[in-house]
């Protein structure tokens, strides 16, 4: 080894002492500015094209449109490992720069890798699963997503296909998979797509399982961001879907999870779990809860004005539809230090929508304060 790089050390010095070469023909005519036409029928200076290796040449419409047809042929003939290839080809291409990245999305690559999704999830998801999750993975690169290419990924045999990825021991394909979900139901504005996510089988299970077992942070947002559209849709499906959410353990997790969770991370869990608290179960739940006023408390005026927003939401929920006669959640929520901290919010300002429910829950607080001496102090540490 010590031998080897004595040997490269003295070659090198070698060559540092040769004299400087005078410039060939051949060398002038690397540098010579005439332009040549690469691959695409765009030119370029033959010194770029010399160095192609080194730098990216940028795909061109016609590429783009020219494997679009072979994948539809693909399709059309059910050849799972060619479409594989030529997927595996748009990928590549997306990955080199964001100028590959445009040229894909305005010649309509993404709606055609989405009609390739839906036709092979239509026929045996054991022989397809390889060009599907290949399919999945790059349009993961080539969000948002719009139009026609929501609405092949809306299907009931797409949606079947990423449930059951997400259900799946591949954690690559849980994550896609939850991320192509939540492109969906962000963007669902009829409801229809949360409906037929809602009603399939082990679907809510599975978005549980990556909220009590993270795989990564990127996934546990998607799948809060999943689960708040589901239990936000219609009032008949919220009622099950939070019942079952809540049988499960939800609001234990999202608890633990905000004790010291990151600023989006504690957006979404509050959102999903204002979302739980807009029912008499999911209340009652969070209510028997110890952590719920502390964790609820700590999040006005700590994070941010989203935060402290859903905040007061929760804490209002809870408080002006308390249903035991001790009306517990008002002296839970004095003994962790609500009252300051809901009157520091009315001087600091804030939206007139939750500086209303400021008001209403002061008040009824000011009512319970004789009970008790508000301290902040519990909190503290938490």
């Amino acid at each position: 080894m010590i031998r080897s790089w004595r040997r490269l050390r003295a070659s090198r010095h070698a060559r540092k002492e040769q004299p400087a070469r005078k410039e060939t023909g051949a060398s002038l005519i690397e540098k010579d500015p005439v332009t040549t036409t690469p691959r695409n029928g765009i030119t370029y200076d033959r010194v770029n094209i010399l160095i192609e290796n080194e730098r990216i040449i940028p795909v061109c419409s016609v590429e783009v449109l020219e494997i679009n047809s072979k994948i539809k042929t693909a399709c059309e003939t059910q050849d799972q490992v060619g479409c594989k290839d030529l997927v595996a080809k748009i990928k590549e291409w997306a990955k080199e720069s964001e100028s590959n990245k445009s040229c894909i999305v305005d010649n309509a690559a993404v709606s055609v890798l989405a009609a390739a999704f839906e036709s092979f999830s239509k026929t045996c998801l054991d022989e397809n699963v390889s060009v599907l999750e290949e399919i999945l993975s790059t349009l993961i690169l080539l969000f948002p997503l719009e139009g026609e290419a929501l609405t092949h990924l809306g299907s009931a045999s797409s949606m079947g296909c990423m449930i059951r990825f997400l259900n799946s021991g591949d954690l690559s394909r849980r994550r896609n998979a939850v991320l192509l979900l939540t492109e969906l139901v962000s963007s669902d504005s009829d409801q229809r797509k949360v409906n037929v996510l809602s009603e399939n089988e082990g679907a809510i299970e599975a978005l549980f399982k990556l909220i009590e077992e993270p795989i990564s942070p990127t996934a546990t947002k998607a799948a809060l961001v999943v689960i708040y559209h589901t239990i936000a849709s219609s009032a008949s499906v919220n009622e099950k879907l939070i019942h079952k959410f809540v049988d499960m353990g939800l609001v234990s997790l999202l608890l633990e999870m905000l004790v010291d969770a990151q600023r989006s991370v504690c957006e979404k869990a509050l959102s999903v779990l204002d979302g739980i608290c807009s029912t008499d179960y999911g209340r009652e739940n969070a209510n028997d809860k110890p952590l719920t006023m502390p964790v609820v408390v700590k999040k006005i005026l700590r994070v941010s004005e989203l935060a402290t927003e859903l905040s007061v939401s929760i804490l209002w929920k809870l408080c002006m539809n308390e249903k035991r006669e001790e009306k517990t959640a008002f002296v839970e929520a004095l003994q962790v230090g609500a009252f300051q901290k809901l009157l520091v919010l009315l001087q600091v300002g804030c939206a007139e929508r939750t500086k209303e429910k400021v008001s209403e829950v002061l008040k009824l607080m000011n009512l319970h304060r004789d009970r008790l001496e508000c301290v902040d102090g519990w909190t503290k540490g938490l």
